[in-house]
């Protein structure tokens, strides 16, 4: 909205470049699903080779004029670059190939602001829009690199630049205000949840894992799920009870994705607030693949720029129907889940993912049998409305047996409510945290 720029097509051209002096090759299968979830329509794709960036072009000119020759021929309407582009590398390049010219953040940017729905998603995109293009007016603007003109305008005063990135900070200071006040009311929705321990569990991963699927799958809910990237932009939260365990709530978050500008993260610090207050991370993994380990590397990498390290965390292998693979838990030295093996498309491995949570989760609660004689009623029903009751069975002598979590908060609560003491009362614990 800030330049002068030729109208943006569909047709597009697209430009990947294997960058030596990184450690790691972009993905040009991404990358050609980065232009899918943008919409846009691939004519042909050249690949290249880069030991330095150009300071002009990023590239060499010479593979600048073979771009040009594609872009005339196939009738391009944008070329789209597989990294980060300057904005004077950007300009140059524009005005050489006689298109428009974007470049990878560009690029995402454009798909989020394609996947926003709510309000905060809106005001998160807009944030970081605005906070890219503040690099580009300086030479997006360049026809108003001049003073204001006019009657009482003339001499000395603000050039219509100054002006731009005046509106400019004062528009991106209102927004992160607006994000304040998201974040202040998410706080309060997650106090009340914590004051009831509800435990969070918050799904991450890399940009289509299978995040919303398992998502879907796990609380019978339709939000959008389709093999692109960043489908999930909006965080989702949804209540799910678990067996042996009780209620939870299960958080669908933004996926991550490799070289991810630092100021996008910063953008959406609200919605991966969800991610940082989780009890327990499941990092969900597209087990079919073949940079299965180098997408993991990249959600670590984002995830340690959000303090989560003490969060425990489950991985989940999706994904199992494609490589012939059995639904299964494998379990650490200490004898804890810490992989679980599904398929959230087939719909099979719930049993052995829901059985993995409630392990993790119960090292801070209370799980038994309790046995309550019909003349203490009131502590029966403190612990129905606590929903720690996970069955009943009732005997002939009027006992009530329960099967009870709850978490260790609670249970001392319930206990001071019905006026009983832990000793007094007839419980096998099958684990206590």
């Amino acid at each position: 909205m800030f330049f002068d720029r030729p109208d943006a097509g569909e047709r597009a051209l697209l430009v990947h470049l294997n960058i030596k002096y990184r450690k790691l090759e972009e993905d040009c299968d991404e990358f050609q699903l980065l232009a899918k979830s943008a919409g846009v329509e691939a004519i042909d794709i050249l690949s290249a080779s880069v030991n330095e960036p150009s300071p002009k072009y990023f590239i060499g000119s010479g593979k600048v004029d073979e771009i040009a020759g594609v872009v005339a021929k196939l009738e391009v309407d944008v070329v789209l670059f597989n990294c980060a582009l300057s904005p004077t590398q950007e300009r140059n390049l524009e005005s050489v190939l006689k298109c428009r010219v974007i470049d990878r953040t560009s690029l995402i940017l454009d798909i989020f602001a394609q996947r926003a729905r709510t309000y905060e998603g809106k005001l998160q995109v807009e944030l970081a829009q605005l906070q890219h293009l503040s690099t580009r007016l300086v030479r997006g603007w360049t026809h108003l690199e001049r003073q204001k003109g006019g009657i009482g305008l003339r001499g000395p005063g603000e050039t219509q630049l100054e002006t731009d990135r005046r509106l400019l900070r004062h528009r991106i200071k209102s927004l992160q205000s607006r994000l304040d006040k998201v974040r202040s009311q998410r706080n309060q929705s997650r106090k009340a949840r914590e004051k009831a321990e509800i435990p969070s569990i918050a799904l991450v991963g890399y940009t289509n894992a299978g995040k919303s699927t398992l998502f879907n799958w796990l609380t019978e809910s339709n939000i959008f799920a389709e093999d692109l990237l960043f489908a999930t932009l909006d965080p989702t939260l949804r209540k799910i009870s678990i067996p042996s365990f009780g209620p939870a709530v299960l958080v669908d978050t933004v996926g991550f994705i490799r070289n991810l500008p630092h100021h996008l993260v910063d953008a959406f610090r609200a919605t991966l607030e969800e991610t940082e207050k989780a009890d327990l991370l499941l990092h969900v993994v597209d087990l079919a693949s073949d940079h299965r380990e180098e997408d993991m590397g990249q959600v670590e990498q984002v995830l340690s720029e959000l303090d989560v390290e003490s969060t425990p965390r489950l991985l989940v292998y999706n994904k199992i129907d494609l490589l012939d693979r059995a639904p299964r838990i494998d379990f650490d030295e200490a004898g804890k889940p810490w992989r679980v093996w599904l398929s959230a498309r087939k719909g099979v491995g719930r049993k052995e993912l829901f059985s993995a949570i409630a392990s993790l989760l119960s090292e801070d609660r209370v799980s038994g049998e309790i046995c309550i004689p019909p003349d203490q009623g009131q502590l029966r029903a403190l612990l129905y409305e606590q929903s720690a009751v996970i069955s009943e069975q009732m005997g002939e002598d009027g006992v009530s047996r329960l099967s009870i979590n709850i978490g260790k908060k609670d249970w001392r609560q319930v206990l001071r409510k019905a006026g009983r003491e832990e000793a007094q009362l007839n419980i096998v614990y099958t684990q206590q945290g």
